[in-house]
Order: C-alpha cells, then sequence, then structure tokens
C-alpha cells in the first residue's frame, strides 16, 4: 500500500514509494504551498489532522521537497507500542539493558541519520515519555537505555496527531514545554469532505491502481455511485475511500461500481439530517435530540475544536462544554 493512506503495518516503517498528493481542490492547493514554503527549511513541523486524512504523505512530501531528501525518512507510531518499548525504539539501549537487550541497539534519531523521523500519533504519547522527548529535542542528543553517555543526533523531526492538543493542554495530558518545541510550523491537513470533487478524483486513481494490481480492466462509477460518495461525509477520510473502493471491486460482478456495491453506511447516507420527510409523528425527533445530532455536526467539521465550535454556535466554551455534557457528546 502506497504511503499516501496507508496504515502502517508494523509500528516502524524507514522505506516506503513517494507519491505526490493528490487532488485539485483548493484546500489541497493551499496545502501544497505551505509544503512548498515549510521543506527547504530546517523547521519543526506539527501536522494535524483527522485520522485518514493522509498525515504521513505530507510528511513524505515535506522530506522530498528538503534538503534531507537524500537521507531516510523513518516513521513510527506512538500509539502501536507501550511507553518502556517506545522509549528503546525511540532512544536505542545497550546490551543488557533489559531482560531481551540481547545486543546494543541504536534508536530511531541515529538510524534516521541526517534525514527525517517522523513520529505518528504524538499526542498519545505518555507523560513520562513526553519529557525524555523533550530532551531530546532541546539537546540534540539521546541516550539509550541502560547507557551513562549521549549520542548526538541530526535529523529533522515532523509530528502528527489527530487529537487537538491545545485541549490536551488544558486537560494537562500533553506537556506545553514540549507542545512549542514541536510546533514551530503547523500544517492542518483538510478532511476529505472539505476537497469537494477530489473525493472522485481519488475514487477513480484506487479503482485504477487496483486494477494494475490486480491484472484486471479498471472498474468505472455510476452517476448514482458518483452521488453516493459526494453526499457521504467520509468520516474515515481518504482511508476509508480506498478501503470502500477496494470492498466494491472485490464484491462487484460487473465492470461498473453501483450503489449496492458500496457499504450500506454509505449508500444509506442522508444529506441533511434535519430534513424529516416522514409525516408520522412517531418517526420525529425531540428538540434536545435535534440540538445533539446539529452539535455533533458542528464538532465533526472543526474536528473537535471546541474553541471554533463555539464561536459557530455564538455561545462561550464554558456553555458549550456544559452543553456538550447534557446531549452526552464527547
Amino acid at each position: 500500500m502506497t504511503a499516501s493512506i496507508r496504515i502502517l503495518p508494523s509500528p516502524v516503517s524507514t522505506a516506503s514509494p513517494h507519491v505526490a498528493i493528490l487532488g485539485d481542490s483548493p484546500a489541497v492547493a493551499r496545502l501544497r504551498g505551505v509544503i512548498e514554503q515549510v521543506a527547504p527549511s530546517e523547521a519543526t513541523v506539527l501536522i494535524t489532522g483527522e485520522s485518514g486524512s493522509g498525515k504521513e504523505l505530507v510528511a513524505r512530501e515535506i522530506h522530498a521537497r528538503s534538503r534531507r531528501a537524500g537521507g531516510p525518512f523513518v516513521a513510527i507510531n506512538c500509539a502501536a507500542m507501550p511507553a518502556n518499548l517506545l522509549e528503546s525504539e525511540l532512544f536505542g539501549h545497550v546490551r543488557g539493558a533489559f531482560t531481551d537487550a540481547r545486543s546494543a541497539r541504536d534508536g530511531l534519531f541515529v538510524q534516521a541519520g541526517a534525514g527525517t523521523l517522523f513520529l505518528d500519533e504524538v499526542g498519545e504519547m505518555p507523560l513520562e515519555m513526553q519529557a525524555k522527548l523533550l530532551r531530546v529535542v532541546e539537546e540534540r542528543a539521546v541516550r539509550p537505555v541502560g547507557s551513562d553517555t549521549t549520542v548526538p543526533v541530526h535529523v529533522r523531526l515532523i509530528t502528527a496527531t489527530n487529537r487537538n492538543l491545545e485541549e490536551e493542554l488544558s486537560a494537562h495530558r500533553f506537556r506545553s514545554d514540549l507542545y512549542y518545541r514541536l510546533n514551530v510550523v503547523e500544517i492542518r491537513v483538510p478532511p476529505l469532505r472539505d476537497r469537494g470533487d477530489d473525493i472522485l478524483l481519488l475514487a477513480r486513481w484506487f479503482l485504477l491502481r487496483h486494477a494494475t494490481e490486480t491484472g484486471r480492466p479498471a472498474a468505472t462509477l455510476t452517476i448514482e455511485a458518483t452521488r453516493c460518495l459526494l453526499e457521504y461525509p467520509w468520516p474515515g477520510n481518504v482511508r476509508e475511500l480506498e478501503n470502500c473502493m477496494i470492498r466494491a471491486v472485490t464484491l462487484s460482478r460487473n465492470p461498473e461500481i453501483s450503489v449496492e456495491d458500496l457499504p450500506v453506511r454509505v449508500r444509506g447516507h442522508e444529506e441533511d439530517f434535519t430534513d424529516f420527510p416522514s409525516e408520522v409523528p412517531e418517526d420525529l425527533v425531540s428538540m434536545e435530540e435535534l440540538q445533539r445530532r446539529y452539535l455533533v455536526r458542528v464538532l465533526e467539521a472543526v474536528a473537535g475544536n471546541k474553541t471554533r465550535a463555539a464561536r459557530i454556535l455564538a455561545i462561550d466554551r464554558r456553555t458549550l462544554y456544559r452543553l456538550a455534557e447534557r446531549l452526552h457528546v464527547t
């Protein structure tokens, strides 16, 4: 699977083919512009965005356009392993540092050399590990587990998260000093629902790639299937779209992908949740349920950013938190 939308098959990856960011939407054009500005610099970058939106692809694009492109790109999912293993993976260890340490091993900060180290899901890192990462960022050196000496590192650091780290700061789940070290430049990856016809461009690209990989003719989309793809909000973003296309091609018996080949959640989606076609009173919902649905929709639209949500709803943050608690919206 290519780097743009892949789920890491293991927590760590050091090699994957480079794929340019696909899309013609204004949101993607702005994203490309920011990448072009940031890539030649040595600035530490924090990439934010919803799960499945393509944050690793952005990190790879920055690396490919940087002066470090000749070095390795090393990626690790910080949520994929416990803190004790993560420390050894990042910083390395000496022989005998723990039970299974039969030989010394360089960590990813050293393995990445003068290339780029990408820490995905950095918002999931435990506080203890955050303190150790902060020291590395400040001192530009790592101390392998079990060692008394430090090793200098020369890597460029790029991190990513689907969490709202400002809210994590307020909840004391993320260190403010580390946040400001990592967030020298923030790049926001737009969700798929904000990319317009890019949905169809990506869907056709996935269909073509699947055809190439399997030696089958490329499938096409019916008009009805196209409409469903454009109306669905894609909460799982590009990753969900890819899985949808693979499923459709696998199950379809025709050269065209029809509505029936799409998952139920996609073909059964109603664009406007406030439209209640039924005239039967029992089918209508309460005002509280309507409020809950709208609050969920607003929070989804701003990727959980409570400050932006409160601004849209014309209420203060404290009122928003009380409303969310009363309506059981997390």
